[in-house]
């Protein structure tokens, strides 16, 4: 059995199409409303950063890098995330008449307990982040 400590893992249902649901994902300027501002590009290789407010009682300066390593129009888009060689990861599977949406954010360290503060507090924000993606794909 995987170790809990290493990720967080969604499964979560979204009521629309997953072209509505892509373009939520991927459209720059709708990323900046669920997620944060940023120079985001679903394109491989493209290097960028997201920027919000700094939280330096755990250490974050409020700064994002991030690589896109993979795409996969309508399917798939995968992140190096944060300084901490982080892999995010959003899967899209028709459901329906709506999206069945993964969300894995892996690798990190069980003995680290900076590492297993942020997994907490990302933890209890991806299913809200999801839901508002969802939210959004309803008004596309």
């Amino acid at each position: 059995m995987p170790d809990d400590r290493r990720a967080i893992r969604l499964d979560q249902f979204i009521g629309h199409p997953p072209a509505k649901v892509w373009r939520a994902l991927t459209d720059p300027g709708l990323v900046t409303r669920w997620l944060m501002p940023g120079d985001y590009r679903a394109e491989v290789g493209h290097r960028f950063t997201f920027t919000t407010t700094p939280r330096p009682d755990v250490g974050f300066d409020g700064v994002v890098p991030c690589e896109v390593l993979e795409v996969e129009p309508e399917k798939l888009v995968k992140l190096a995330w944060g300084r901490e060689s982080w892999i995010v990861t959003w899967r899209l599977e028709p459901e329906g008449h709506g999206t069945r949406f993964f969300l894995d954010h892996e690798g990190f360290d069980p003995d680290d307990p900076a590492q297993q503060l942020s997994r907490r507090i990302m933890g209890g924000g991806w299913p809200r982040i999801v839901t508002l993606i969802g939210r959004i794909a309803g008004e596309l």
